[in-house]
C-alpha cells in the first residue's frame, strides 16, 4: 500500500514525486520508458522554474551538466527589437534549457534519493476503483505478469494524452484547436543566448542547450501542417533563412548535429485537475502550444502547488478529498493566464497595435524588463499593462 502512485516520470512526475516523498508519504514512480530518454521539448525553463530547482536542491546539477545559464533574451518582431531578461525570482535571475534525457534523469534520481520506488520500462494499466474513487492501478514491469498496486492517491503525469485523465473522465474546462506546427534541431553554434524572431505566419526561436548546441525551431500555421510535412525540412530552412537571417547567417555550411523533430499535435486545453483519489500535473492537467516555452516551468509550478496542497502527514478519505478540491481551484488559476497568453502568441499574427506597443517598450529599459518579465511569468499581465502605460499609448 503506497500513499501516492505517480504515472509518468518526466520532469512534472519526477518533481511530484520527490516533494512528496520528502513531505514524508510513501511513493511509486512508473515510467513506461526505459531511462534515460530523450522527448520532443523546447527545453527551456523560465526564471519561475529555475527558482523552483533551485529550492528543492537541484539546480547545481543541471548547471554541472554544461548546460549554459541565459539571462538575456533578443526578440525580434518587424522593426522592433528587443534586449533584457526577466526580473530574478527568489533570486534566480538566469535560465536554463537543458536537455531532457539530462533534466529527467535529474530529477528522478533526487527522488529516489529521497524514497521513491521507482520502475522504468513499466506500463500503467486500468485504474482501480472503490465507490467511486480512485484507489490504486494495475501496472506491469516488462517481462513480468500485471499487479494491481494500492494507493491513497494516484496522480497522473503521463502527458497530453494522458489515460489516467481519459480513465477518471477528467472534465475540461477550457480547450482550443490547434494554432501552430513545430519544427526543430540541434545545430553546433556555441554560447549563451536565447533569441525570438516573429513575423506574420512565423516565428523562429534558438536556445543554447548542452553540449555547445543550440536548439533552432521554426512555427508555422497549423493549417500549413499537411503541405509542409513532406519537405519539412525545405520548409525549416527556409522559414529561418527568411525570417532570421543573422542567425540563418551564423549556421550558413553547417549541418545539424541530430535529425529533424516535428508536430502537428499542439493540443490546447485545461482540465479538472483532481477528484475522488486523483490527481493530474504536468501536460496531463494542462496543455497549449509550445511556441511560449513554458510546458516545464508550469509544471514544477503545478507539482510544488500539489505538494503544499498535500503538506504534512498523508491524507485519507474525506480530508483528502478536500485536499484535491482546493487544489484543482487553484491549479485553474496558475495556469489559465499564461494558456490564453499562449494562444494569443501562436496566432501568428502581427498587428499594428501591437507593434505600437513594443515600440513603446523598446524606449524603455523598465518596461523592457517588465515585459520579458511578463513572458516568464515573474510578473503578471495586469503589472505589465498598468494604467500609467496604457495612457502613454
Amino acid at each position: 500500500m503506497y500513499d501516492v502512485i505517480v504515472v509518468g516520470a518526466r520532469c512534472a512526475g519526477a518533481s511530484t514525486a520527490l516533494l512528496l516523498a520528502r513531505q514524508g508519504h510513501r511513493v511509486l514512480l512508473i515510467e513506461r520508458a526505459r531511462f534515460p530518454k530523450d522527448t520532443l521539448s523546447t527545453l527551456y525553463i523560465h526564471q519561475p522554474g529555475v527558482a523552483r530547482l533551485a529550492s528543492w536542491g537541484v539546480l547545481e546539477r543541471i548547471a554541472s551538466t554544461g548546460c549554459p545559464p541565459v539571462d538575456s533574451v533578443t526578440y525580434t518582431v518587424g522593426d522592433v527589437r528587443l534586449t533584457g531578461s526577466s526580473r530574478p525570482v527568489d533570486g534566480q535571475g538566469a535560465a536554463y534549457a537543458p536537455r531532457r534525457y539530462l533534466l529527467d534523469r535529474i530529477l528522478v534520481d533526487a527522488a529516489v534519493e529521497a524514497g521513491v520506488e521507482f520502475r522504468d520500462e513499466t506500463t500503467a494499466g486500468d485504474l482501480l476503483f472503490e465507490d467511486g474513487r480512485v484507489v490504486g492501478l494495475r501496472c506491469r514491469t516488462a517481462g513480468s505478469v500485471w499487479r494491481d498496486e494500492r494507493a491513497g492517491l494516484v496522480v497522473g503525469a503521463d502527458g497530453m494524452r494522458s489515460q489516467v485523465a481519459n480513465q477518471v473522465k477528467a472534465t475540461v474546462l477550457d480547450s482550443a484547436a490547434p494554432r501552430t506546427c513545430a519544427y526543430y534541431t540541434y545545430w553546433d553554434l556555441p554560447g549563451a543566448r536565447m533569441s525570438l524572431h516573429e513575423a506574420p505566419g512565423r516565428w523562429v526561436g534558438a536556445v543554447s542547450t548542452n553540449d555547445d548546441a543550440t536548439l533552432v525551431g521554426c512555427y508555422f500555421p497549423q493549417e500549413d501542417f499537411q503541405r509542409i510535412r513532406g519537405h519539412a525540412l525545405d520548409a525549416y530552412l527556409d522559414c529561418f533563412r527568411e525570417h532570421a537571417p543573422e542567425l540563418y547567417e551564423e549556421l550558413a555550411g553547417s549541418t545539424p548535429v541530430d535529425r529533424l523533430y516535428g508536430t502537428g499535435d499542439q493540443q490546447n486545453f485545461v482540465r479538472r485537475a483532481a477528484g475522488p483519489g486523483w490527481a493530474l500535473v504536468g501536460d496531463a492537467a494542462h496543455h497549449k502550444d509550445s511556441i511560449t516555452a513554458r510546458g516545464i516551468t508550469d509544471a514544477f509550478l503545478q507539482a510544488q502547488l500539489l505538494a503544499d496542497t498535500l503538506a504534512d502527514e498523508p491524507k485519507r478519505g474525506a480530508e483528502l478529498d478536500e485536499s484535491l478540491r482546493r487544489y484543482a481551484a487553484a491549479h485553474y488559476d496558475l495556469v489559465v493566464e499564461g494558456y490564453h497568453s499562449t494562444l494569443f502568441v501562436a496566432e501568428l499574427t502581427v498587428k499594428e497595435e501591437r507593434l505600437a506597443m513594443l515600440r513603446a517598450v523598446a524606449k524603455s529599459e523598465e518596461m523592457t524588463g517588465l515585459y520579458f518579465s511578463m513572458l516568464s511569468g515573474a510578473c503578471d499581465s495586469d503589472e505589465f499593462f498598468s494604467d500609467e502605460f496604457m495612457a502613454s499609448l
